[in-house]
């Protein structure tokens, strides 16, 4: 009987064990597996960033449909030439540029883009694969006129988004007798014709008729009688 009760004790222990090792891994089975969780996330925090779409997807630097004009200032890089490239070029008065290699340009008339392309087909002959970006730094081409009852008549370079009102103001405003009721701008049309745009100058300055302060084309003229 000694011997039976000795070895029953001997099957509890064993069976108390088993049932504790079960329950110790079950218990460490969701760490592990929170464990897991993290790392992947934390993968997938490090993962690098995709890179940005080059090639076509890329934005041009420049305007393709502005039109290169006598005294305009150009920047031109052509890739890994640094002796080729220029990094302030002006349009001469006859329309043309000079660039090492290239020779003698005509700049005038033409976008940037194909300014581009007609400076690529020029170096072909030295250049393998010449890689050539055309970007307009200044624009002194595109011109207005103010003329009549104002401090300094005449003709001013026109940057972005030029007014009516700021117009008068780079011309040192009004003299004693001008008409501010009468202004007019006269805008070529592509027939050749002229459009007269009235501007009440008083009304604008008060808030009643905003509308008349225009944005300013190239060859605008401003008559201040």
């Amino acid at each position: 009987m000694n011997m039976r009760r000795i070895w029953d004790s001997r099957r509890m222990v064993a069976l108390m064990g088993c049932l504790l090792a079960a329950g110790t891994l079950a218990a460490q089975s969701p760490a592990k597996q929170d464990d897991q969780g993290k790392e992947n996330k934390e993968a997938k925090l490090v993962q690098p960033a995709q890179s940005a779409p080059s090639g076509d997807a890329a934005t041009k630097p420049h305007d393709d449909s502005f039109v290169i004009g006598n005294d305009d200032v150009l920047t031109i890089n052509v890739w890994k030439e640094p002796d080729v490239s220029k990094a302030s070029i002006p349009v001469r008065s006859d329309g043309r540029i000079s660039l090492p290699l290239a020779g003698e340009i005509m700049a005038a008339g033409k976008t940037p883009l194909a300014l581009e392309h007609e400076i690529a087909g020029k170096l072909q002959s030295f250049i393998s694969e010449p890689e050539v970006t055309v970007m307009v730094q200044q624009i002194n081409s595109q011109k207005f006129n103010i003329l009549g009852q104002v401090t300094k008549p005449g003709a001013y370079s026109l940057t972005n988004s030029v007014t009516i009102l700021d117009a008068i103001a780079l011309a040192g405003g009004f003299r004693d007798f001008a008409k501010k009721k009468s202004i007019y701008v006269l805008r070529q049309n592509a027939d050749g014709s002229q459009t007269r745009i009235p501007f009440n100058y008083k009304e604008v300055l008060k808030g009643e008729n905003p509308t008349q302060n225009i944005r300013l084309q190239a060859h605008d003229t401003i008559v201040v009688p």
